[in-house]
């Protein structure tokens, strides 16, 4: 059976609706960026964003993805770090209680969160406190868990701490594993390019970006980015917003639209689009309807605040998906 693992920082998100980008300006956010801040930053941030709509969710790049691929009913496991606190429990409890095999340890520093300042026009600006999380290490990896894992996926995040990408993408190559690569933040790829460039070819097969990431990384738009990026890996994806996506295999290429939605909050619209085209890939779909189930599971979240799809809406997607499947 295809089973997957991601590897990401575990954070529980805040998730703040901005009456206005004032916030933004009080503390030099580029607006759709991410940026670190300490806890003290983070907790004056929370305090001055008091009266608008917060929710609080699991998070991190990757973990919402294997979040994503639990719902689709594959068989998933997450590695993080966390603290030993309330946010750290909420995390672990809500893998277990959405099927996630939790692979967790536990740092020094308090529980990572990700606070996202969702713009009224819905463009997401993250100050994320890395906590814990930013403890995982090489040290804490010898092996990719077992469980017969047939693809890993990792967020770029995790680029900036070198010596664990490329530990991980190793244990993942030796034990016979796809990798996948969600390039993450635009600045994220612009503090790491050589790394990235370096790493990819040698063991990243599916890499993931978004317009500003792509650019970034190569310095082209989105047509020529993803031609670019596909003569490093095996499979490219450049995720253009509202005009979808553009996908590139050798010398296939697809141009996949968008399904009717109406944005709430785009925070997590990636994060499930490569849920639904990992699931698509395991399942050995043509690209096309790779794309199409991506595009699915990011129109729906971003119906609603967060990057989690409520219950609810579970079924009609899952009917979605089997249209795609049998067209």
């Amino acid at each position: 059976m295809n089973k997957v693992i991601g590897i990401g920082n575990a954070l529980v998100d805040i998730i703040i609706r901005l009456k206005n980008e004032e916030i933004l300006d009080d503390y030099a956010l580029p607006k759709g960026s991410m940026q670190l801040v300490d806890e003290n930053t983070a907790v004056k941030i929370e305090n001055n964003a008091k009266g608008c709509e917060t929710i609080l969710t699991s998070g991190g790049s990757a973990a919402n993805t294997i979040h994503g691929l639990a719902r689709l009913g594959v068989k998933t496991g997450f590695i993080g770090k966390i603290g030993h606190d309330k946010h750290g429990d909420f995390f672990k409890n809500d893998l277990i209680l959405s099927g996630i095999k939790p692979f967790i340890y536990y740092g020094n520093d308090p529980t990572g969160r990700a606070i996202t300042l969702v713009s009224p026009d819905s463009e997401r600006t993250f100050a994320t406190f890395l906590g814990s999380s930013m403890e995982l290490d090489a040290s804490d990896l010898d092996h990719i868990p077992s469980g017969n894992y047939s693809l890993l996926h990792i967020e770029g995040y995790l680029v900036e701490n070198r010596e664990l990408v490329r530990t991980t993408l190793q244990l993942a190559r030796m034990s016979g594993m796809k990798t996948s690569l969600d390039l993450a933040s635009y600045n994220v790829v612009e503090g790491n390019k050589e790394f990235l460039k370096n790493i990819i070819p040698d063991y990243v097969d599916i890499v993931f970006a978004n317009e500003e990431e792509a650019y970034s990384f190569t310095g082209k738009k989105p047509e020529e980015a993803v031609e670019e990026i596909s003569h490093i890996c095996q499979i490219a994806i450049v995720k253009t917003g509202k005009s979808g996506s553009v996908i590139q295999r050798s010398k296939e290429r697809y141009k996949i639209g968008i399904f009717d939605t109406e944005c709430i909050d785009t925070t997590g619209a990636g994060d499930l689009y490569a849920a639904g085209f990992l699931y698509g890939v395991l399942n050995n779909l043509a690209l096309v309807k790779c794309g199409k189930i991506g595009a699915l599971l990011s129109a729906r979240v971003i119906e609603y605040l967060g990057a989690k799809i409520p219950e609810s809406e579970w079924t009609k997607i899952i009917k979605t998906k089997v249209e795609i499947e049998s067209d």
